[in-house]
């Protein structure tokens, strides 16, 4: 009965995988571990891109904003007065200046701890624990750069306008240079407050999904 049992059983799995081997296609589970497989690790590589880009956005941020200083003249009731400005002479500049600073810190560790895994062919994030360490740190950065532009951009909002009623003029006309420094690395602030944004969505669906 069992050799007939396995004859019979094997007179109806054949023609099946005859079919299958027709037509090229498998199925099971086999094929959907590779494909899931193959799925995580393009969502990988994008979190390693995406850790790139961030270092390259947040260090011109800070390389643009500590090299912002400028010497010029300006007029208050026809007096000609000399005029020098520099980044660190605002404290709102020099908070941008520390948080992109740790920010470039942040996105280098994790970009060699992301590469070295996944040169190695590891996950790139080994556990639950460590996702949730850098859902953690990349949602504080991003709260902490998006508050670095908004101070910043007070500061460089006041240098354009003046104050009214008063004769403070617009810093800005004979300080272009510097100003125009300013909005440069403030723009990419803000850019990189968006781009650890994005990492805090890929950590939350990694996190779903594990």
């Amino acid at each position: 009965m069992d050799g007939r049992r396995t004859t019979s059983e094997l007179g109806i799995q054949l023609p099946e995988a005859k079919v299958a081997a027709e037509t090229g296609t498998m199925s099971g589970p086999l094929v959907s571990d590779g494909a899931d497989r193959k799925v995580s690790r393009k969502t990988e590589l994008l979190h390693v891109v995406l850790r790139l880009v961030c270092l390259l956005t947040s260090v011109t941020a800070l390389s643009v904003m500590v090299t912002a200083k400028e010497a010029s003249t300006i007029s208050i009731y026809g007096f000609n007065l000399p005029v020098y400005s520099k980044w660190s002479f605002s404290n709102s500049f020099e908070y941008l200046v520390g948080v992109s600073a740790a920010v470039a810190v942040h996105s280098v560790l994790q970009l060699l701890f992301s590469v070295s895994r996944l040169l190695r062919k590891f996950p790139v994030i080994p556990s639950r624990n460590h996702a949730w360490l850098i859902f953690a740190g990349d949602q504080v950065f991003a709260y902490a750069m998006m508050s670095a532009g908004s101070a910043a951009s007070g500061v460089t909002n006041l240098n354009r306008t003046g104050i009214r009623h008063s004769a403070l003029p617009n810093f800005c006309k004979p300080l272009h240079g510097f100003c125009n420094h300013v909005a440069v690395s403030i723009a990419f602030t803000f850019f990189t407050s968006f781009l650890l944004a994005t990492s805090v969505v890929l950590d939350v669906i990694w996190l779903s999904k594990h």
